[in-house]
């Protein structure tokens, strides 16, 4: 999987147009909805600078992007033509992909799991 990072920093009369684009069911997602590799996009907005946007779309190999993209580039570039009109700067931070997926699951007391404690409690009863 390849994840395709840009940032945005939108106008402030069109942070709601660019919401809408990128957001659920928007313009954006509409247009690769259905293309093969294509997983969505995220959108992030800072929390210090609300004209200030992250996206993130996912793709399950870099050579299905570019090939959807050739096959679209007539309404890719329509789209992009609004984000522009939208937008102050665009920039494409890179191309990534994931190595790794941490997931922090929270713990017992004193970081100690019930199904640890049953272990320990099973062995000591065996002895």
């Amino acid at each position: 999987m390849i994840e395709i990072v840009r940032e945005f920093v939108v106008k402030e009369e069109a942070r709601g147009q660019f919401e809408l684009a990128y957001g659920p069911g928007g313009a954006w997602s509409r247009l690769f909805a259905r293309c093969p590799g294509f997983r969505g996009t995220t959108l992030l907005r800072d929390t210090e600078n609300p004209r200030r946007y992250l996206t993130i779309d996912f793709w399950e190999t870099e050579a299905q992007r570019e090939e959807v993209l050739a096959e679209r580039m007539a309404e890719y570039s329509e789209l992009n033509a609004a984000f522009t009109d939208w937008t102050e700067s665009k920039t494409e931070v890179g191309v990534f992909r994931m190595l790794a997926e941490a997931t922090v699951h929270p713990r017992g007391r004193a970081g100690r799991s019930k199904a640890g404690a049953a272990r320990r409690r099973n062995l000591r009863t065996s002895r």
